[in-house]
């Protein structure tokens, strides 16, 4: 496989609570910035989602979001990024930006965080892509989403190796670097 170009990245369309997640945003597309690779992402300008394309656009990286017609309004729609590609459905959206991307991580977030991750991490054990997926995990936000995916292994849900297919740091320059190193 070809040396990675754009991650993937997975994140709220909120800010949450703690200044640590926006902070932790920033310091990813940073880190992806500073790496040389472009970002992918779900084309919003609010939330964790606007911070890490904010951050890219603003060291000159590359941003390229993918959004659905139905989210095209202009209180969510980034319109400062590199590319902007309109899809119809959720699943485009997400089949898209796997299609863009050599690898994703999630930052936190909720529902269609986790959707989006689990989507990517099913479709990588089941050998439908090969690109590697990370956590970037502030301040022990997946920490309990690691303990039960620890627990799925231990009740025999969940296989030890596709339990090792989701890799997790708390620092984003370390998590990039990591992928980077699986490709």
């Amino acid at each position: 496989m070809a040396a990675m170009r754009r991650l993937a990245v997975y994140c709220g369309s909120r800010s949450g609570h703690s200044p640590a997640f926006a902070s932790a945003a920033r310091a990813l597309g940073l880190a992806l910035a500073d790496q040389g690779v472009g970002l992918v992402y779900g084309a919003a300008r609010i939330g964790l989602m606007g911070v890490v394309a904010d951050a890219v656009l603003k060291q000159g990286g590359e941003v390229i979001g993918v959004i659905p017609e139905c989210l095209m309004r202009d209180d969510v729609v980034h319109r400062s990024l590199s590319g902007l590609e309109v899809v119809e459905t959720m699943h485009q959206r997400k089949a898209r930006m796997l299609e863009l991307a050599d690898g994703m991580v999630a930052l936190p977030g909720g529902f269609g965080t986790l959707e989006e991750l689990f989507e990517a991490l099913s479709w990588l054990q089941m050998r439908l892509h090969d690109q590697p997926c990370g956590l970037l995990n502030v301040d022990g936000f997946f920490d309990p989403l690691l303990r039960f995916l620890d627990a799925s292994v231990e009740q025999g849900f969940l296989m030890p190796e596709h339990r090792d297919l989701l890799r997790q740091n708390t620092d984003a320059d370390d998590l990039v670097r990591e992928l980077l190193e699986q490709v």
